[in-house]
């Protein structure tokens, strides 16, 4: 229920604010209101005695958020892939946010695998460890089937998690109808919208059968990639609450020294990882949308393991053909090309200058171009062109800016292996291949057959559609009723209805 009982865990959410000093910060970095930002204070200050101390090494947004638990460490991690919502530092801020938490008895977790599975977790496997991970919505043990030996990683939602989210979600959507209700002009932020967003992430992360599906999809889209390996859920032991996975042994990604101490080509991984993720939007238009060190791992022989599918991006054929002419056009410098793209896909009204849209854009391009290969970004160019575009009127593409996010934290574990790396020279083969084979004659003659494909699907149907599409046309369209005939219709019938009531009951006296 969205109503009043939700102020009192609205009031300690602001007077954890107040009491870590995040309060000014998060406030500045949303541009929020005056209005708005006084009734925060107003409500929130008095009972600042009451909020949660966090922990003082930490800064002072993830201070607060980390100290109010589970549901506002997941709401912070969705809240950093907004940038638009919340500003670059802020986002860059929560993106590295931590979400380790004690994990809870291993006696919980076998019992919950017990009444998901419907079997003894001791007769399902024969070893199971003690927590190896522990997050904010679930944590991982070691284990191994029963049936086959296989080291598996079992995947068990935190009890209760279920419930103490939808309680959080139900303050969220309140807050959010009362900030635009107070304050109209932080519309502009749509809080509303925000929250519905991080809602449908967060149910989904709650139903471990979809991650368990988007693994299953992920790992059949990237087979054919050499040196990638996706663990592979094990169905019959899969349910909402409980995930089976293939077990992934390899190197933490975030250990440059370890890996090379084992001997792998650490420059190598860099450009791989980013090729990786590149490949995936643009090629499948389904991607890791969480990509960072700790969902990274390498194996003995080299190859990158993923893992952790609770975050995936999907991107419409249509939107990756235009995300690529944009990212190709940089890379060749044909600013006036990316401008037309900008215009022939909807994003810029059709009413402002397209000469002028590619000068802006020449303006983002040039600086990042003059630079050295050690601060050439592609992350940084996606940002100064949504803030160009943001300028011409460009509408938010959400999923853009998934992308940009999550292009971001890729770029980051690129860099933290290979300083050096040119993103140019690594993302145009990728960039360039996807263009031929989507752009291309071959691009052209597959769209014709699919056309034709669904002509042939409907080619039985097609002349009663045209004779319908003929008639309706020649048709002589009625004269409209007014609502006065309306009225005389309805007086009418009410009539008719009554005599006949009335010689009805004339006849049964």
């Amino acid at each position: 229920m969205r109503g009043p009982h939700n102020i009192w865990r609205l009031i300690r959410t602001g007077a954890t604010f107040i009491r870590t000093g995040a309060m000014h910060q998060a406030l500045e970095a949303m541009d929020a209101p005056p209005r708005l930002r006084a009734v925060a204070y107003a409500i929130s200050a008095p009972f600042a005695w009451l909020g949660y101390k966090g922990d003082p090494d930490l800064p002072p947004v993830t201070r607060a958020i980390t100290a109010l638990g589970p549901a506002y460490i997941k709401f912070g991690q969705v809240l950093s892939t907004r940038p638009d919502v919340v500003g670059s530092e802020l986002a860059d801020q929560l993106r590295v946010l931590q979400d380790k938490l004690p994990p809870f008895e291993t006696s919980v977790a076998k019992r919950m695998v017990e009444e998901e599975l419907g079997a003894p977790a001791d007769q399902l496997f024969m070893e199971f460890s003690e927590p190896v991970a522990a997050a904010s919505i679930a944590q991982v043990h070691s284990a191994r089937r029963a049936d086959t030996g296989e080291r598996v990683a079992v995947k068990v939602l935190r009890p209760g998690i279920e419930r103490a989210f939808r309680r959080d979600l139900d303050a969220f959507h309140f807050a959010a109808a009362m900030i635009e209700r107070i304050s109209p002009a932080s519309r502009r932020l749509r809080p509303s919208e925000v929250i519905k967003h991080f809602e449908s992430v967060v149910l989904g992360e709650l139903d471990l059968r979809l991650e368990a599906a988007s693994a299953s999809q992920f790992g059949a889209n990237t087979e054919g990639d050499a040196g990638f390996v996706v663990p592979q859920p094990v169905w019959n032991l899969s349910a909402k609450r409980v995930m089976v996975l293939d077990w992934a042994e390899g190197l933490p990604m975030g250990d440059p020294d370890g890996l090379r101490g084992a001997g792998h080509d650490v420059s190598g991984i860099g450009e791989r990882v980013l090729q990786l993720f590149l490949s995936h939007a643009l090629r499948d238009g389904f991607f890791h949308a969480d990509m960072h060190h700790g969902n990274l791992k390498v194996a003995g022989n080299g190859d990158i393991l993923a893992y952790d599918f609770g975050i995936m991006g999907q991107i419409d054929e249509y939107t990756r053909r235009v995300y690529a002419e944009i990212l190709m056009g940089f890379i060749q410098r044909d600013y006036k090309r990316v401008a037309e793209v900008h215009f022939e896909a909807g994003y810029v009204p059709a009413d402002r200058d397209v000469d002028e849209f590619a000068l802006a854009l020449r303006a983002v391009g040039e600086p990042i171009f003059g630079m050295d290969a050690t601060h050439i970004s592609m992350a940084r160019l996606l940002a100064y062109l949504f803030e160009v575009t943001e300028r011409f009127g460009m509408q938010t593409q959400t999923q853009l800016i998934l992308l940009q996010r999550t292009m971001v934290v890729v770029e980051g574990v690129a860099r933290s292996l290979n300083p050096s790396i040119n993103m140019w020279e690594v993302a145009k083969p990728v960039v360039e291949k996807y263009i031929r084979e989507s752009l291309g004659p071959r691009a052209i003659a597959n769209d014709l057959r699919k056309t034709v494909q669904v002509l042939g699907r409907f080619g039985p149907e097609l002349p009663d559609l045209v004779k319908a599409a003929i008639r309706k046309q020649t048709e002589p369209t009625p004269p409209p009723v007014t609502v006065t005939r309306w009225r005389y219709a309805a007086l009418i019938s009410a009539g008719t209805a009554l005599l006949l009531l009335g010689v009805v009951l004339g006849e049964l006296l």
